[in-house]
């Protein structure tokens, strides 16, 4: 069975403004086959974005049909965890993509995103699209 994807707002943001970009078309073939998943930080990141109530209402029926990974306390802890580490190293992570990646780990899911800073996170796999010739 193929494994599940949760999609970063980085991501998602060019499938609402490109809907005929390589990453939209690319997502469409994930909803098809049922593999998005999604998390608070990213609906609340994406509706946090949004420029009028038509807008809004849009993204919330297309995204509302989507399996909905909660947060937990253990995510929270991993994910402060993580960025004290990252830190010590010199390195600083945004809090809301720290939480995203712990949830995709916990649940074994990949994520896809377009951010660099994701591959930062130890034991996140990075989804990556098959490119055709």
């Amino acid at each position: 069975m193929s494994t599940g994807i949760v999609v970063d707002t980085s991501v998602w943001i060019d499938f609402f403004n490109q809907p005929q970009s390589p990453l939209t078309l690319h997502v469409q073939n994930l909803l098809r086959d049922r593999r998005v998943v999604l998390v608070g930080m990213v609906l609340a990141e994406i509706l946090q974005g949004i420029k009028n109530s038509k807008e809004a209402l849009l993204v919330r029926q297309s995204l509302e049909r989507l399996p909905y990974l909660e947060t937990t306390r253990e995510d929270w802890q991993q994910a402060g965890e993580l960025s004290a580490s990252l830190r010590r190293k010199g390195q600083t992570i945004p809090l809301s993509d720290l939480i995203i990646g712990t949830m995709a780990i916990r649940e074994g899911l990949e994520i896809f995103t377009t951010d660099p800073h994701f591959k930062k996170i130890t034991g996140l796999t990075i989804h990556q699209p098959i490119k055709s010739n």
